[in-house]
């Protein structure tokens, strides 16, 4: 079974950091993410999916995320349910993120530059993306072989 999504969008508001009673942090906050297709008026629609992190990541988003930022999420869908004060039944449905990524730098007048030498930089010194390659071989001697 798999439970995996990935996201790409905007926030619609600035993440809200609390801490739970026995001191885990916890964000939450909206993505504002474009269906690939239009309606039949030729409009956009975009949907407003409920994201939350946890301990040290939701730290990381309530200070480096602000509201407008494209920013990816990996995570995972969650559905929980509560009774609520009128003792019905209420259903969420979040993402439950474990990987967030800021897509644009936090200097909106230079963003497009500072993004791309960003990205490289950070690239060429720490990739650990196994597939960045795009075909190339891969040196690998038979002492890295498990079998």
């Amino acid at each position: 079974m798999l439970n995996r999504v990935i996201l790409i969008g905007r926030l619609t508001k600035d993440p809200e950091l609390r801490y739970t009673p026995t001191g885990i942090a916890v964000t939450q906050f909206t993505l504002a993410v474009d269906r690939p297709f239009t309606s039949q008026g030729g409009e956009k629609e975009t949907d407003f999916l409920p994201i939350v992190t946890w301990r040290q990541l939701a730290e990381t988003c309530a200070n480096y995320l602000r509201r407008g930022r494209l920013t990816a999420i990996e995570g995972r869908v969650q559905v929980r349910n509560y009774e609520n004060n009128e003792g019905r039944r209420v259903y969420v449905t979040e993402i439950v993120a474990d990987n967030v990524r800021f897509l644009e730098s936090s200097n909106r007048d230079s963003r497009n530059n500072e993004t791309l030498s960003s990205n490289r930089n950070s690239q060429a010194g720490r990739n650990t993306d196994p597939f960045s390659d795009d075909g190339k071989p891969i040196d690998i001697s038979d002492d890295d072989l498990p079998f």
